[in-house]
């Protein structure tokens, strides 16, 4: 079980709305959005805090991946107060992602 906060379009401006997020664009469907997920959890235990990670189901909320222009997927959108500061795209070592993250915080 992911220890990422599930966004959706009830939550997802709530949600982002203070500090940094990490949202993770992806997919069922998609092996490397799979492959990513224990990376993420692994963010969100040693950098809780700091970083909050949510998922986005982008088959789920299409409306959502549109409105911040994801083409492909993984894709991780990085938040601070509510407004994109970062972007992360494909599935990329965990060394690259904290990096990204910590830009922010």
């Amino acid at each position: 079980m992911s220890k990422a906060v599930k966004l959706d379009k009830t939550n997802f401006d709530s949600e982002i709305a203070s500090g940094v997020t990490l949202v993770d664009f992806w997919a069922e469907w998609c092996t490397p959005c799979k492959m990513i997920e224990p990376v993420l959890d692994e963010i969100s235990e040693e950098m809780a805090g700091k970083v909050k990670i949510g998922k986005l189901n982008t088959d789920e909320d299409p409306e959502l991946a549109s409105k911040y222009k994801v083409q492909s997927i993984p894709n991780m959108v990085i938040f601070k107060d509510g407004q994109e500061v970062g972007r992360v795209i494909g599935a990329q070592p965990k060394a690259n992602i904290e990096e990204e993250i910590k830009k922010y915080i």
